[in-house]
C-alpha cells in the first residue's frame, strides 16, 4: 500500500465559525450603514450560498457569464480549495474517494476547477472570448453522466507515463460518476472506483475514472469495471464513443484512447489514483508550483497555506456582477458525425 502523508488541519478554522455567527447576528445592520466593516459584511451577503453534505459553496458574479465563480466551504465555515483542502481518500480500505462534480449529467457547460486562481473555485472554461459549451452528438445529450475531478490529484505534464506513451495534462485526475441520480453542481460525492480508461487528448494523457455514488441503489453490487454492464448495459461502450466524438463538431480530429480503449479495472484505477496523488503532494509542497495556484486553508505546513482572513480577502476580491451571455440555440443542436 502506498505511503501517504499526511497534512496538519489548522485549528483556526474555529476563528471563522466565531466571525460567522458575529456575521449573521449583524448582517441586517449592514444594510443601513457606510461603515467599511458594513459593506463588507454587505458584499458578502449578496454571495449565493447553498450547502453540499459536509461542504457548502458560495456563487459569487452571475450566471453564465465569464465573473461567474463557484467557491467552496468546509462543514467548519472555512473557504478552502477544492483542488488542496479536500481529502482525496473517503475510506482507502473500501476504494471511496471524493469527487467534486463540476458538469451534472445532461447539462452542456463546460464548468472547471479553475487552476489558476486563489482557491481554484469552479469557472465556465472560454474559448475564443466566449463562454464554452460541449456540443450534443448524436444520440447523446450534453455529458452522460456527473463528470468532475478527484481532490488532491494532479497529472503531472513532465511525467511521461509508462502505460500510455504520453504526459499527463496538467489537471487534476477527471472522474466520471455513473450512478441514478443526477448530482449538483459544486456538490461532493463520496465514490466507489471502479476502473478507468486511458484518453490520449491531442498527444496527453488524460486519465477518466470510472466511479459510482455509494449511496447509489446498486452501489453495494458493483466492485469492478466488469460489473458495469450487468446493471448500465452499454455505458461504457456509449462512453468511449462520446470521448472520441465530442471534439469533432469543433472541427477537432477523433480523440484516440490508450490500450485501444479497453477500459482498465479497479486495483489499476486505484494504483493510478495514488500515483496522481503523489505528484500532488510534490505539486502542493513545492515552493515554485508555476501557474497553478496552491493556495489552500488547510495544508499548513505547505508553501501557500494562508488564513481565513486571507481566503476572505480572495473571495471579496472575486466579481459580484457580469454580464449574462445569451445562451445560442446552437447549444442545443444535434451533431451527427462519422467515426473511423
Amino acid at each position: 500500500m502506498p505511503h501517504h502523508t499526511t497534512f496538519a488541519v489548522s485549528s483556526i478554522c474555529v476563528m471563522q465559525q466565531t466571525t460567522t455567527l458575529l456575521y449573521r447576528s449583524i448582517r441586517s445592520i449592514a444594510g443601513k450603514t457606510s461603515s467599511p466593516l458594513f459593506l463588507s459584511l454587505r458584499s458578502l451577503s449578496s454571495s449565493r450560498v447553498r450547502m453540499s453534505g459536509k461542504y457548502s459553496i458560495v456563487e459569487r458574479g452571475v450566471p453564465n457569464s465569464t465573473d461567474y465563480r463557484i467557491f467552496f466551504k468546509n462543514e467548519a465555515g472555512c473557504l478552502i480549495s477544492p483542488m488542496h483542502d479536500i481529502p482525496l481518500y473517503a475510506n482507502e480500505a473500501k476504494n471511496v474517494v471524493n469527487m467534486v462534480v463540476e458538469i451534472p449529467r445532461w447539462t452542456n457547460p463546460k464548468m472547471e476547477i479553475c487552476l489558476a486562481e486563489g482557491l481554484n473555485p469552479i469557472k465556465q472554461d472560454i474559448k475564443k472570448g466566449k463562454l464554452r459549451y460541449v456540443a450534443n452528438v448524436f444520440p447523446h445529450k450534453g455529458y452522460i453522466w456527473n463528470y468532475g475531478a478527484l481532490p488532491q490529484t494532479w497529472e503531472n505534464p513532465e511525467h511521461l507515463d509508462p502505460a500510455t506513451g504520453c504526459k499527463g495534462d496538467n489537471d487534476p485526475i477527471d472522474a466520471l460518476e455513473i450512478g441514478s441520480r443526477v448530482a449538483k453542481r459544486g456538490e461532493v460525492l463520496q465514490v466507489k472506483i471502479l476502473g478507468t480508461v486511458a484518453l490520449i487528448d491531442e498527444g496527453e494523457t488524460d486519465w477518466k475514472i470510472v466511479t459510482i455514488d455509494v449511496n447509489d441503489p446498486v452501489a453495494n453490487q458493483l466492485n469492478d469495471i466488469t460489473d458495469i454492464d450487468k446493471f448500465f448495459p452499454g455505458l461504457l461502450k456509449a462512453s468511449i464513443e462520446w470521448f472520441k466524438m465530442y471534439k469533432i463538431p469543433d472541427g477537432k480530429p477523433e480523440n484516440q484512447f490508450a490500450f485501444n480503449g479497453e477500459p482498465k479495472n479497479a486495483e489499476f484505477a486505484k494504483n493510478v489514483v495514488a500515483e496522481v496523488h503523489q505528484f500532488w503532494k510534490n505539486l502542493i509542497t513545492n515552493d515554485a508550483s508555476g501557474p497553478i495556484s496552491c493556495c489552500n486553508t488547510t495544508c499548513s505546513d505547505t508553501p501557500q497555506f494562508i488564513s481565513p482572513e486571507e481566503a476572505q480577502n480572495v473571495l471579496q476580491k472575486s466579481s459580484e456582477g457580469g454580464v449574462a451571455e445569451p445562451i445560442s440555440d446552437s447549444v442545443d443542436k444535434w451533431h451527427y458525425v462519422h467515426l473511423k
